[in-house]
């Protein structure tokens, strides 16, 4: 801006500067820290002291003297303003901290291994802000087996927050406790239907799509309660197959609407497999004529025995898909590691504690 103010009162000297002049103080004052901005100001005043003695030796003319005087007002102007901008981002930046704290608190980071099975995670917000989302994912090993949950929240914020909480912190202590995974879903849906009823907002809106998975104790059978949640994915040997329930159910938070009967699916999980769950935030997706996102096509193929690697794929393909998320997007995978190939059995592998 100052450079400007120069280059114009040389080219067109009957121009009035001094507004271009004024405004370089109150642009460096989001910008730039407080000395910068005085700085910035004085400068401009400086410049204009110059450029006005350029065109009259002796500085005595009222519009210069009412320039100059306007360029300090708002030189003092922005150096309030930068203060009040400096305490707005320290306020955001212990905000975004205290965020990122309740995030790791609700989603910590998972094992790479439980069981000798390969795990890994993959979050992204839909916006770079939004750090505390809806979306959620837990893997907690018991003495009946591996289990696991993911799933998505309706709506935002601090409701979602506590939601999400209440869905993990019940999943943690039933799944210890109670030795069928329906009675696991229905402790679940216990908890979830008294923090609705405490609730004085709380609707039947209120719900969460979620997948509850149990790995049986030698690893060949996946049993899963799927909660109105998007189907998985079991990877192997190049092929997607998508885990479709026989039998739809209600989300979590609706159980009392559907009755006592918790459908369970079983499935067949070959060593080498990785199972991919995932959010409806990466099946939702659009691209710019609408086309919703498959992650069946990316996942087909040659890929390898890791879930990481996995989930990468299917994200980049993603990205590529849409440049822009709507959503929130969680993804869980977990591959069945052959015996041979982490050396020892996967029973004596370290275990995991859930988040």
């Amino acid at each position: 801006m100052l450079l400007a103010a120069v280059v114009v009162d040389f080219a067109w000297p009957e121009v009035n500067t001094f507004p271009l002049l004024a405004a370089v103080s109150v642009i460096a004052a989001p910008i730039l820290s407080l000395a910068w901005t005085i700085t910035s100001g004085a400068a401009a005043c400086l410049v204009g002291l110059l450029l006005s003695l350029r065109e009259s030796p002796i500085f005595s003319t009222r519009s210069d003297l009412i320039g100059l005087s306007t360029i300090a007002i708002l030189t003092a102007v922005a150096a309030l303003l930068n203060r009040m901008f400096a305490r707005e981002r320290e306020q955001l930046r212990t905000s975004r901290q205290v965020a990122e704290a309740v995030q790791r608190a609700v989603l910590p980071t998972m094992p790479d291994r439980v069981r000798g099975l390969a795990v890994a995670t993959r979050y992204r917000a839909a916006q770079e802000e939004a750090l505390i989302g809806g979306d959620l994912y837990a893997v907690h090993d018991t003495p009946y087996g591996l289990r696991m949950v993911i799933g998505d929240v309706r709506g935002k914020g601090m409701q979602a927050v506590t939601l999400v909480n209440t869905l993990l912190g019940s999943f943690h202590a039933v799944a210890l406790q109670l030795p069928d995974l329906p009675d696991v879903v229905r402790g679940v849906e216990v908890q979830l239907q008294d923090v609705k009823s405490r609730q004085d907002d709380a609707t039947y809106e209120d719900f969460v799509t979620a997948i509850l998975v149990e790995i049986s104790p030698d690893l060949s059978v996946l049993r899963m309660a799927n909660r109105g949640h998007p189907a998985p994915l079991m990877v192997h040997e190049g092929k997607v197959t998508v885990l479709e329930p026989e039998e739809p159910s209600l989300p979590l938070g609706l159980g009392d609407l559907a009755g006592p009967d918790v459908p369970v699916d079983e499935f067949e999980w070959p060593p080498g497999a990785t199972l991919v769950m995932f959010t409806d935030g990466i099946i939702e997706a659009r691209d710019r004529n609408g086309t919703f996102f498959d992650p069946v096509p990316p996942l087909t193929g040659p890929l390898p025995s890791n879930p990481g690697a996995v989930l990468d794929t299917m994200l980049a393909a993603l990205f590529r898909h849409t440049r822009e998320l709507e959503d929130d997007a969680a993804a869980l995978a977990i591959t069945h590691v052959p015996v041979s190939s982490v050396g020892r059995d996967p029973s004596v592998a370290p275990q995991a504690g859930g988040p």
